[in-house]
């Protein structure tokens, strides 16, 4: 058996763009803050930790308990409001080859997103994705990718010491997998890494870089 953990947006999801947006927008509507959208620059690229670092950096008259579900509260009307206008897009590819490891009883499969659970499940059932064969990890979890991805291997595949490879497509994904010392598989080109893929559309590509 082997364990596939996956992030959302931009790996499943052709959705950072619309996260990012809905995100600052929620932002902005609950503090009159335009935050700071240098993500590279925050220790945390996760809903919980970007909202962290904000109030360390450009809000420090707010806490995390008062502005995190107010926050949340505004960014899933947004999220909510831009898929009755237009339904999340999968990665091509993306649906099947989830599908077909759900339905193979070799593979163990998780969700470990940097976003918060209750707009990842959104966006993934906007997307044809049955949520509820599916175990979410996610910022509501805890503030760090790296603990996110701990618990989502806890939750499905530590038990049985499986070997996990983890898809994502972002420079924190890298980071965490480093540090994590886990099997990697890019998806699409906004980085570059030995192990990538265009999108999911030739899954024995995919398959083969399971450990």
């Amino acid at each position: 058996m082997k364990h596939v953990m996956l992030d959302v947006d931009g790996t499943l999801i052709q959705s950072y763009e619309l996260d990012e947006r809905c995100f600052i927008a929620a932002v902005l509507e609950a503090t009159g803050l335009l935050i700071n959208q240098d993500w590279a620059n925050y220790p945390h690229v996760t809903d919980r930790g970007i909202l962290m670092q904000f109030i360390e950096t450009q809000a420090p008259h707010l806490s995390l308990v008062e502005l995190e579900p107010l926050v949340k509260s505004i960014f899933i009307g947004n999220i909510k409001s831009a898929l009755r206008r237009e339904a999340a897009q999968e990665v091509l590819g993306a649906k099947t080859f989830v599908d077909s490891l759900l339905n193979n009883p070799q593979y163990v499969v998780s969700i470990a997103t940097g976003g918060w659970g209750e707009t990842a499940k959104l966006k993934l059932e906007s997307a044809g994705f049955d949520t509820a064969k599916l175990n979410i990890s996610s910022s509501n979890d805890h503030y760090s990718r790296v603990e996110i991805m701990k618990l989502a291997n806890t939750k499905e595949g530590k038990k049985l010491d499986l070997p996990v490879t983890y898809f994502g497509d972002a420079q924190w994904d890298l980071q965490a997998c480093a540090e994590l010392d886990m099997n990697l598989v890019i998806v699409g080109s906004r980085v570059s890494h030995h192990q990538r893929i265009p999108d999911f559309s030739r899954p024995r590509q995919a398959l083969s870089y399971l450990y």
